[in-house]
């Protein structure tokens, strides 16, 4: 089948950077919630990860006084969520996982002024019994010098996400008619709204228990070349399929029945 490769509007990885500052040590009001206002400079970041899958929140731009040899950056992990990476690959920092996925850190080991250049990436593990739209609290971000003193603090906003729809029907390259049959996958109870190439609403359904969906177009569909794109929501979040480039006006094309489900 011939598909786009056009990012979907909920992908599956989003990165959260961080305020470029420092805070000093204390209680973070970022924790969990919107950004801060660029006064209060704490360590902040965001992510959506949809149920049973991994994302990644980064610390990025940091500014402020040198920290040296042995400083760290920590994040513990937000209730029902793990830890389960530090994939960073920059030489003078050594990452490490705690066993039990609460908390992944960076230690700088080599570096001159550590933490002001590059980014810091924690993967985070959603499960997948996860509600879409939940925030999970309880993220926070810890800066802290060689003694273990804190010197900047934060949080992170972990929002569950949806996995992407799939559109599976039509095919691509297949003769359609005015008002083609379209079909797929989508997260149980989330509505499944189809859009044309010019964002106009083709047709709307909810995906039933087994994810399954279908809809047909209550008017017809302009005649030519058309890209058809299905997109999920459900608790205000939403995630969007790949395109599929359908032809549409074919005389000897029919307009498929919405089949039972």
């Amino acid at each position: 089948m011939n598909r786009s490769s056009k990012a979907a509007a909920g992908a599956l990885t989003a990165a959260g950077i961080l305020a470029g500052g420092w805070a000093a040590a204390g209680p973070a009001s970022a924790v969990d919630g919107a950004a801060p206002p660029p006064r209060e400079r704490v360590l902040w970041g965001s992510v959506t990860i949809p149920p049973g899958r991994d994302g990644i929140v980064e610390a990025s731009g940091l500014s402020g006084p040198a920290l040296g040899f042995g400083s760290s950056l920590t994040l513990t992990a937000p209730k029902g969520a793990k830890a389960t990476g530090v994939p960073l690959a920059t030489a003078g920092y050594r990452g490490e996982v705690a066993a039990d996925g609460r908390t992944a850190s960076y230690t700088a080991t080599s570096v001159e002024s550590p933490w002001q250049t590059g980014t810091f990436p924690f993967v985070l593990a959603v499960p997948a019994d996860a509600v879409p739209g939940a925030r999970l609290d309880g993220c926070v971000l810890r800066l802290a010098d060689a003694e273990g003193v804190e010197r900047a603090s934060g949080g992170c906003q972990v929002t569950v996400g949806l996995p992407s729809p799939v559109l599976s029907r039509p095919e691509s390259g297949v003769p359609l008619g005015y008002r083609p049959t379209t079909s797929g996958t989508a997260y149980p109870g989330a509505q499944v709204t189809v859009s044309d190439q010019d964002g106009n609403e083709v047709c709307v359904d909810t995906a039933g228990a087994d994810g399954a969906w279908s809809c047909a177009p209550g008017r017809d569909l302009p005649a030519g070349a058309n890209r058809l794109q299905a997109t999920a929501t459900m608790n205000g979040v939403s995630a969007s399929s790949e395109q599929i480039q359908i032809s549409v006006g074919s005389s000897s094309a029919e307009a498929s029945p919405v089949p039972a489900r």
